[in-house]
């Protein structure tokens, strides 16, 4: 489990099926110990900098298929017990990606799939690139999200591009409410 709260940025020195993170962390991860990478969730392997292995699934259906050496990613490492919850609970299994569509300002203005929409409620939450963010006038194919000054200055949203493709998992509470009431797609 995470918060969505990003503890670094770090940067790809091996792409792939064997993926190597070196710097943004500010502490060591245990070898085994779960980091969100740009929102999905990986076990760390030990060695230099950080290591994963990432299946054919995880390369399909995230944007870490497409991270080349030199790539900026989100890490966070998993809460602990008595760690703050400052974001809201995040499992860092992506949902599904989406794509940047550009910014005004602060707001930035994503993408999702139609199948997502149901789950995306004004002022209700939302993990992008494992970053705990606050949806904004949601719309029948796209929403935005406020990137405040130290969002941006804590995360590799700086980088994004228009027709970047990003992580997304959709509020936790919002797809168990889904599936309640006989929505049961996730």
């Amino acid at each position: 489990m995470f918060a969505g709260i990003v503890a670094g940025v770090g940067t790809v020195v091996q792409p792939g099926s064997r993926l190597v993170v070196t710097g943004g962390m500010p502490y060591p991860i245990p070898v085994g110990g779960s980091v969100s990478v740009n929102g999905c969730c990986l076990t760390h392997l030990g060695g230099e900098g950080l290591a994963f292995d990432l299946s054919q699934e995880t390369l399909s259906r995230t944007n870490l298929g497409g991270l080349v050496t030199g790539s900026r990613v989100n890490l966070e490492a998993a809460l602990r017990v008595g760690d703050p919850l400052g974001g809201h609970f995040v499992q860092a299994h992506v949902d599904t990606t989406g794509e940047f569509l550009g910014r005004e300002g602060e707001t930035y203005r994503f993408r999702a799939p139609a199948e997502g929409g149901r789950y995306l409620v004004d002022k209700g939450a939302i993990t992008i690139d494992g970053v705990s963010l606050t949806v904004i006038d949601p719309k029948e194919s796209d929403f935005g999200a406020a990137i405040i000054p130290h969002t941006l200055a804590s995360t590799n949203f700086g980088d994004r591009q228009p027709g970047d493709r990003v992580n997304l998992e959709y509020d936790l509470l919002a797809r168990y409410l889904a599936r309640l009431v006989g929505n049961q797609d996730f």
